[in-house]
Formats: C-alpha cells, structure tokens, sequence
C-alpha cells in the first residue's frame, strides 16, 4: 500500500439531510479516483459503503461508511454518515477524527433539518467545511433557492465558488467562477470539456468573483493592501485567500454537483484537496492523564496515540476497532497501553478500509486511518498509546437516548442470549442502552428514536437469532405518607405446641421527598427485646415494597417502634417480623397515603414557529413550563413534565415539527399524582390482583 506524508492526507466527513444523497456523492468520488469501477445506486443495495443487510434492505445508510481515494497525489479518506437523526451518533463519532466536512444538501429541498443540525455539530467542533448541492439533475432543482436557504440559514459566509450551467434535465456542467472557464460534461465517466463561460451566467459569475475577491482580500494584510492599491487580486491570490478563510471557518466554498450523473464532482475533489486542511492543521490535541489535562504536539516522529472511534464485528473477520492516528504510527506486532482501560495491547493484522472491502496494511500512519483486528480489550472512545508516554484523548460526546421502550424475549430460554447480544451491539453501537429495572422487573431499552430501536432489534435477530417485542415500559411510580400516625401490629397463634407471639406499636412520620427510610427503636424498658427489633425493620421494610395504595414501593417515611410486649416462650423473629409488617400497615392507612410519580426535567430545542404549538402540547401532557432561552438559531423550552406523559416523546416531537425538534430529559423528583390517576391506579392495581388470583 502507497504511504501518504502527512500534509497529503485529507480526512472527511460527509453530512446531511436524509436522501441528500451523501453516499451517492462518496461513491462518485470514489470512481472519479479509480477506487471503484461503477457509481454504485443506493436503490439497486449495491454501494460499497451501504452494505450490511439492514442498510440494503431499508436503503438508508445507519452505519458511517469508511473509504479512501487517491486525488493529486493526496490521499482523502472519506466518512460517509446517516442523514436520519435516529443514527446520529454515527455523525458525531465521526467529528473529531477529521479536519473538515462536505455537507450534502439536494438541489430539491435546500436546507433542511438535517442539515441544521449536521452544520452545528460541525461549529461545535470547530471544522472546515464545503457546502455541496447535490441532484443538480433533479425535475425541482433550483440552485438559487439552495444558495438564498443556505445564507439565510448557514450563514452569509456561504458563497459559491461554481455556478451551474442549466438545472433539472438540462444540467450539464458547471461554471468556474475563480478561474472563468466552464466545464461541460459528456457523459457518465466523468468526462468533461473546458470552454467559455456561457453568456447568459457570465454577468453572474463576474459579480460573484468581485464579492469573493473582496472577501479574500480581508482574510490577509498583503492582499488587502494590493487590493486596495489595484482592485484586482490573481488568480493563485484568489485561491490563497478563500482557502485561509475556508480554513478558519470564516468562508464556506458552495458547488453544485449530480452524483448520479457524475456533473461537478471532479471539482468537488478537488475543493476539498485545495481548500480542506490537512492532520497538520490540528496543531496539538488535548489528552487527559488522571487529573492532569495537557496539550500534545501532533508528530508524525512522535509518540504514538491512535484513538478508537468505532467499533463492529463482522461475521467472517471477526471484531474490527477503526482507529483514527494522531501522532507517531501503529504498526502490526506493536505492544501498545490502552490507557482508557489501562491494559496492554498487542496489535495484530492492521487493514486500510475500502467500504466493505480492506486492504492489508503495515502500519496506519500519523494523521491516516485504519482497522485492527480481534484488539482483545479495546473499545470505542478508548486510546492506544506508548506507555511511557500514557495519555487518553477526550471521548466523543454520545448523545442520551430520547426514545424509552420495555423489552421481552418471545422465547424465555432466549433471555440470556438477548442480554449478551445487546452488550455486544452496545459494543457498536454506544447511542443506546439497556438497563434492567428490578422494581418493575422489566428490560428497558433506551435508544435515539424508533427506526433506531427497530434496527437493533432485528440486528439481534440476525446475529443472535433472538426474536423480541416491544412492550409499553412501566413507570416506577412510590407511595408515601402525608402525615403522622400510630398504630398497633399484634400477631398471636396458637395450636398446639409452641405458639407464636409478637405484640408493637409503630409511630410513622413523612419524611421530605428523597429523604428515604429511617427506623429508629425507641423503646424503654425492654418493652420489646433489642434482639427482636432487626426482625420488626425487616417486617416494615417488607410491607414497604407492597405498598399501602396500590403496590407500589413506600419511600421517604420514618418509623419508630416505641412500644409492644412478648411472650418468654412463644415470642421468636419471625413472629415480630409479622407484628412489624401488620402495625406498618395499620399505621400507614391511617396516614393519608398518596401516589408518587416522577417528574422529568425536560429541554427541547425548537424553531420559533413552533414554540406555541409545543408550550402548548407540553401543557397538556401536564408539564409546568419553567421559562425558554434562545439557543443559536432555535428556541430551548425548559419545562418539568410526569414521566408517564412523554412515551414515544421523541416520535410525536419531529411529526408536529417536521423533523426540526429536539428533545432532552433527565430525572427531577417525585411529585403526588393528580387524584384522578390516583383512582386510576388503584384500579389498576385491583384487577391487575384479580386477573392474578
């Protein structure tokens, strides 16, 4: 395999809205480079980079795809993401192993959601980026549409640096606005003619070159300077302020491009060649060792830290770590520290990865990327590194899981099987989680929206052959009490023999909302013997998880024990543990028992045309609105709402906003339910008894 200096590699990420065709644009470039022999059709499940079963048959990209072409000498590995918001974790863990981002837009739809949300992660680290108009070819395409969308919503630093020549049937080249020539296409291979600027985009174009060339003349004081003195700035001097400014963030390159039909995607690799950083544009990374944080030169010379950004196990090369180099190479046979893990690591087969295909590799150099193979300890977010010089990048910010459902095994004798299954796609895919609730005795699987929960289930069914359903999840509803109360628990048998005997009186108090349980023995005078008094805590902690209402566990109550008698003979443990668990329930009707029900602290990020529409719909799943504050471009709602109200949230937030809300919750506190659910849940609970008995 050819090695690749540094300053000639260029690490890319492609982002977008769903169907803006990002894989289509992945796989045009690939053939313009000569790393595939056709421009494989998403329709057809004939990508290389859409290739496991689930993406062929839903024809949606869920996994990042990794591939690499050769362009002018320059070696551009390329990220192709998911455009549907449910696999965004796939976005973000491509986000800090490149130095800059093509985001995909179609010609027929402009900026779209997806694109929004896609442009802020790339601001929140800070990346480079060119914007790319993609289905140039489409019967709606309309590139002037996408341009006003893009500086009304991107920002104005968006600007073209190619025109179209025509749109929808008639496109057929685009117009070099830097260097005023047009290039006319022939064909599917990518062919293309240089000529003339048309005349009816030549005005056009000449207005857009002054624009850029006044733009490119504040990005450097010696351009200014000769601008200012002649009006006019060279070519090369053109090209030398666009990409400092492209560089820094401050100028966004926009090119319109068919993937299918392979129109302007040649200068579209060539952008990202002239104007996208290389790894040296990092400078220095910042690593973590215990509690020191500190910066770390990126050299290729160096010690070596490669970071682990994705994970998979395929079924015939086994368990594949995709590893981002930042400094110093890893080469095959190398003892490395996972300092994440703090275990040593021996690197076996290292690969260059082709999609679905790999090509052997000696070593994945600084700034390049690669996959090991069956690493024994290494997980994504982790870092390899020399132990001498043992440090560990700072992991990718997964999002939370904002769609909660319950989950069951069909088959019983399936239910170990679907908790190693999940661990090991966990190991995949950290954007979901599973956790066993053992109050309700359910499975709850955690995840970033329906199609994703619907992709790991049937990925557990294909590699497991585990079959599960989807059930409502159980709200961990308490009980408590509203004020003090007294009373006795006696329990007296006898027949025949030696009898059983256990006589208290329990006073209990409401305790404040997440104060918890507390026994206190206050009894005098050997009422009742110290020995019987854990077996009387034992008897009220028992009735506690019963519930006084409806069977749900009591919390945040203090129970005193300051009275009682016993018998010398008949008195024993288990006898106080029932007097303990009758006086607890005595006691505790008599004490205004109520309903608790968790409250979730909830932030949702919204457009302002439909901040009215989700207060509203907030207020009535009986939320308490605590205030909004502007967020970039959108609105965030802080509100605090009963979690009993926001099943399948997620779902219902993008249908009433087309896809342009999010969500985030996390735990509050306990709040007393409404009398209404009150009744409900008692009689919930008394045929749920019924149907049992």
């Amino acid at each position: 395999m050819k090695k690749y200096s540094i300053d000639r590699i260029r690490n890319i990420t492609l982002v977008g809205h769903q169907a803006s065709g990002k894989t289509t644009v992945a796989e045009a470039m690939l053939y313009n480079a000569g790393a595939v022999t056709r421009i494989g059709r998403v329709e057809d499940g004939n990508t290389l980079l859409d290739y496991t079963p689930d993406e062929i048959e839903r024809k949606i990209s869920i996994s990042a795809g990794i591939a690499f072409a050769e362009v002018d000498k320059t070696k551009v590995n390329i990220v192709d993401t998911p455009g549907y918001e449910d696999f965004i974790g796939e976005v973000l863990g491509s986000l800090p192993i490149v130095e800059g981002a093509v985001v995909v837009m179609s010609a027929d739809g402009g900026v779209e959601i997806g694109t929004e949300n896609n442009w802020r992660h790339l601001d929140e680290y800070g990346l480079p980026r060119i914007a790319c108009v993609n289905k140039m070819d489409k019967e709606h395409a309309d590139f002037a549409k996408c341009l006003a969308d893009a500086q009304k919503y991107l920002g104005t630093k968006v600007m073209p640096l190619y025109l179209p020549i025509g749109q929808g049937d008639s496109f057929k080249g685009v117009v070099d606005i830097l260097k005023g020539k047009a290039y006319v296409y022939g064909g599917a291979d990518g062919s293309f003619t240089e000529e003339d600027i048309p005349g009816d985009i030549a005005g056009e174009a000449g207005e857009w070159r002054q624009k850029l060339m006044d733009f490119a003349a504040e990005t450097d004081d010696s351009l200014l300077e000769k601008f200012l003195e002649g009006g006019e700035l060279s070519d090369e001097e053109l090209a030398k302020g666009l990409t400092k400014g492209c560089t820094a963030g401050t100028f966004v390159p926009l090119v319109p491009v068919s993937a299918t039909a392979n129109i302007g995607v040649k200068q579209l690799m060539e952008l990202v060649v002239d104007m996208l950083p290389s790894p040296l544009w990092r400078g220095e990374i910042e690593t973590v060792a215990g509690k020191e944080t500190k910066k770390v030169k990126l050299d290729p010379q160096g010690s070596t830290i490669g970071f682990v950004f994705k994970s998979m196990s395929e079924k015939h090369t086994g368990d594949l770590s995709f590893i981002r180099t930042y400094s110093g190479s890893i080469k095959a046979g190398d003892d490395l520290y996972n300092a994440s893990a703090e275990v040593n690591e021996r690197i076996g087969q290292l690969f260059f990865v082709q999609g679905k295909n790999r090509t052997d590799a000696e070593s994945i150099d600084a700034g390049d990327i690669g996959a090991a193979v069956k690493l024994k300890s290494v997980k994504t977010n982790q870092t390899l590194c020399e132990r001498s010089a043992a440090a560990a990048l700072k992991p990718i910010d997964f999002p939370e899981p904002s769609l909660h459902t319950a989950i069951a095994a069909k088959d019983k004798n399936d239910v170990d099987k679907m908790g190693t299954g999940l661990n090991r796609l966990h190991e995949e895919d950290p954007t979901f989680k599973v956790e066993i609730d053992p109050d309700l005795r359910q499975t709850i699987l955690s995840g970033q929206g329906e199609l994703h929960l619907e992709v790991i289930l049937a990925k557990l069914k294909r590699k497991q052959g585990v079959e599960v359903e989807m059930m409502v999840p159980k709200i961990p509803y308490r009980e408590t009490i509203m004020k003090a109360s007294e009373a006795q628990g006696k329990y007296k048998k006898q027949s025949g023999g030696r009898g059983q005997y256990g006589d208290v009186w329990l006073r209990l108090e409401p305790q404040p909302r997440e104060a918890g349980f507390e026994f206190v023995d206050a009894i005098v005078g050997g009422a009742v013997p110290s020995k019987y008094i854990p077996a009387v805590e034992k008897g009220v902690v028992a009735a506690m998880k019963n519930g006084i209402l409806a069977g749900y566990p009591v919390q945040d109550i203090k129970v005193t024990i300051y009275d009682g008698s016993f018998h010398t003979v008949d008195s024993s443990d288990n006898a106080f543990k029932v007097a303990g668990s009758l006086g607890f329930k005595n006691a505790a009707t008599q004490a205004k028992p109520v309903i608790l029900e968790p409250i979730m602290d909830v932030e949702v990020l919204v457009p302002d045309d439909y901040m009215g529409d989700i207060m509203g719909d907030l207020s009535m799943r009986r939320g308490k609105i605590q205030g909004t504050e502007q967020e970039g471009s959108l609105q965030k709602i802080k509100a605090q709402v009963p979690l009993s109200e926001l099943y399948r949230y997620s779902t219902m937030l993008r249908s009433m906003t087309q896809g342009r809300a999010t969500h985030r919750r996390k735990f509050s506190h306990y709040e007393e339910v409404p009398h209404d659910v009150t009744q409900k849940l008692i009689a919930d609970a008394e045929a749920a008894k019924e149907e049992g008995s």
